[in-house]
């Protein structure tokens, strides 16, 4: 399990099962699962933006399948990750690091969080910060 104090983004290989009807993948291990206050699933369109946010207390779990465009910004440096068609990434985004998706494909993107806190519709968690 990642070091919640972490100051960086991690990013992961996610284990995955392909065969002809498809590809599964499971987003978290049994232990990471029970930390987990939070999951949602995010379809986005082609060249459409998800996140551009910052949390300042949850650690968020994001696994993307691809192609995507990642984009961190993590203490005042920007970073970009390109995930290739097909492929599946996770990354696990602690507080202060600002993150968005850009859906790079020609379908709907797939991305499916969880966070360790539970959803706050007023969005005292979230700040928003356009870096993509």
């Amino acid at each position: 399990m990642t070091d919640p104090k972490a100051r960086r983004a991690t990013l992961q290989s996610v284990k995955t099962h392909r065969d002809a009807r498809g590809t599964l993948f499971e987003p978290l291990t049994d232990a990471e699962l029970q930390a987990q206050k939070n999951v949602h699933v995010v379809l986005t369109q082609p060249n459409e933006v998800r996140g551009n946010h910052v949390h300042r207390t949850a650690v968020e779990t994001t696994t993307v399948v691809g192609p995507c465009r990642v984009r961190l910004k993590e203490e005042g440096e920007i970073k970009d990750i390109d995930v290739a068609a097909g492929d599946i990434l996770r990354l696990i985004i602690p507080p202060g690091v600002v993150h968005a998706f850009r859906n790079t494909g020609s379908s709907a993107m797939v991305l499916v969080s969880f966070s360790t806190n539970l959803h706050d519709p007023e969005g005292a968690d979230t700040q928003r910060e356009q870096i993509l």
